[in-house]
């Protein structure tokens, strides 16, 4: 066969060859950046689903756990655990809502006045925070101003109501504070439902929605798919389970340390460091941060009572709960969650750095066995 058969029979050359591989990676990158671009647009809708898929998880581990105690349909087991959960929640809403409220009334009060006095002495000794001040003298300013409205939530509302009409100026000015006050009350209410029902649709029957992603993986890679699915869902769970009992822990360790101290507020106090402990690495700051502010009012030796008490609780949780509790869920190094939380947090906002955690979970999972193990063939690390 002549030279220029062979050159044939292999395929394009010059220019052309691997103009293929050229295009599917431009194609790669153009879809990437799509669905950046698609995520920055909807990442309030995301992160609703993704805390449904969460609390999907959570339902779908307590009905896998009732069924080593009950045997009984998975559909029963399912409502059981769905209605202990709802039962809790308003059991402690009505046992526990009326004290969290006044202590959250009074607390507020007390880190405001705490937090001016510190902002005071900063500037005695040359550091001017002029956060305090800002705020301070909008509040004064905005006071002057004839016609509006006094408080960011009323003002924002009235600002709404006239901007969209001229004919509910006069109304928006009125009923604004309320109107925002409800407005919120509804959203927050709209998006607990969303979540819930995602979460119970989720852990009705998980297996068809894993199928229904299935389906659009070619079928000679869809038992490796449904591993790495199942994998991930497994990291999920564990993770999940391990991260409330250490929430847990820390709020009952935070309530009894500051209620033997007699700092008040000691429920509300213990409250926000078990949920903020939700939050890796940022969480722990704001709450010890609002622990302090807090103590401060009861004097010196409060405050360093307080102190003692939130590191003591910080180095249980990191030398004892997490490395005991998470060490069948994942171990990401805390550089890599604080960089996470940066990128999630530049692309979701708040709510992209509090769900960070858990995304980084599945991330690490599809990267260690798509990548590492598949395309690299390596082990991933235990």
């Amino acid at each position: 066969m002549t030279e220029s058969k062979l050159d044939a029979l292999k395929g394009p050359v010059g220019p052309w060859r691997g103009a293929a591989p050229l295009a599917g990676s431009g194609i790669a990158v153009v879809c990437f950046a799509a669905a950046l671009a698609l995520a920055w647009m909807s990442a309030g809708t995301l992160l609703l689903i993704f805390a449904g898929m969460l609390l999907g998880v959570f339902l779908d581990g307590l009905t896998r756990a009732l069924a080593y105690v009950l045997p009984l349909p998975r559909s029963l087991r399912l409502t059981l655990a769905s209605l202990t959960v709802a039962l809790f929640a308003l059991g402690f809403a009505s046992y526990g809502g009326a004290t969290i409220a006044q202590q959250g009334r009074d607390l507020g009060g007390t880190i405001k006045t705490q937090a001016e006095s510190v902002n005071s002495w900063l500037a005695d000794h040359g550091i001017d925070v002029p956060l305090l001040n800002s705020t301070s003298k909008e509040d004064g300013r905005a006071g002057r101003e004839p016609g509006q409205q006094e408080g960011g939530l009323g003002g924002l509302a009235s600002g709404l109501l006239k901007s969209s009409s001229s004919v509910l100026s006069s109304a928006g000015s009125v009923l604004g504070p309320a109107t925002a006050v409800v407005l919120g009350l509804m959203d927050a209410v709209g998006n607990l439902l969303v979540i819930v029902f995602l979460g119970v649709a989720f852990a009705a029957d998980p297996a068809s929605y894993r199928d229904g992603v299935l389906r659009f993986i070619p079928p000679r890679k869809r038992a490796r798919a449904s591993k790495v699915l199942d994998g991930a869902g497994e990291t999920l769970r564990h993770w999940l389970f391990g991260q409330l009992l250490t929430m847990t822990a820390i709020f009952l360790f935070t309530w009894a340390g500051l209620a033997f101290l007699g700092i008040g507020g000691a429920l509300i106090l213990g409250l926000q460091a078990g949920l903020l402990a939700f939050v890796p690495t940022v969480g722990p700051l704001v709450a010890g941060v609002v622990i302090l502010l807090a103590a401060l009012a009861s004097g010196l030796k409060a405050l360093l009572g307080a102190l003692g008490v939130y590191l003591a609780v910080q180095c249980l949780e990191s030398y004892g709960l997490t490395p005991f509790i998470q060490k069948r869920a994942l171990d990401i190094p805390p550089a890599t969650i604080f960089a996470g939380q940066l990128i999630l947090g530049v692309i979701f906002g708040l709510w992209g750095i509090a769900l960070a955690l858990p995304m980084l979970a599945v991330i690490k999972v599809l990267l260690e066995q798509l990548y590492v193990e598949d395309t690299l063939g390596e082990h991933a690390a235990s």
